[in-house]
């Protein structure tokens, strides 16, 4: 099955020129068909994907992490946010809270997360394939087709036969 989630994603990742000519066509579609095209292709992606066979978004990428973040993972850890700002996170280029490195440090040698009930809203909405209005995470979710098995499943269908827009 890993393999499967790989193959999805490095063949997005060749067929990138598509890939973006796709989006930029749903760009150009109402919100409203954005949000149910990609809310009902996240079921039918989700029924076919078992994150925990995978968790490339734990090992490859990083959430940004809020102030309300900061403060619910300390109090799980309990420790201070401080101390949880100080060991685990940084400032990136845009002035946001990243982890310091990758994979997740919360993630354990099965890829389920340690935090689980206090993970990150970032965390929560990955792949963001069922976010409320979609017009607002597109580019992210382009990105993110690379990255996760779901998304890719998703774009790779459309790419064969896009959805009516």
């Amino acid at each position: 099955m890993r393999e499967e989630y790989l193959k999805r994603t490095l063949t997005i990742q060749s067929r990138k020129r598509e890939v973006k000519a796709l989006f930029s066509t749903i760009q150009r579609w109402k919100p409203a068909l954005q949000n149910s095209a990609f809310h009902s292709a996240h079921e039918e992606a989700f029924e076919q994907t078992d994150c925990l066979a995978c968790a490339r978004c734990c090992k490859e990428t990083g959430p940004l992490f809020t102030n309300k973040d900061v403060d619910r993972l300390a109090a799980h850890l309990k420790i201070s946010p401080g101390r949880l700002q100080e060991s685990y996170l940084r400032f990136d280029e845009d002035g946001d809270w990243v982890l310091k490195s990758t994979p997740c440090p919360f993630l354990l040698d099965d890829n389920r997360c340690s935090v689980y009930s206090a993970r990150p809203r970032a965390c929560r909405m990955y792949p963001h394939t069922d976010h409320p209005t979609m017009s607002e995470v597109l580019d992210l979710t382009r990105k993110n087709a690379g990255i996760c098995p779901a998304v890719a499943h998703i774009v790779l269908k459309w790419l064969e036969q896009p959805p009516a827009g």
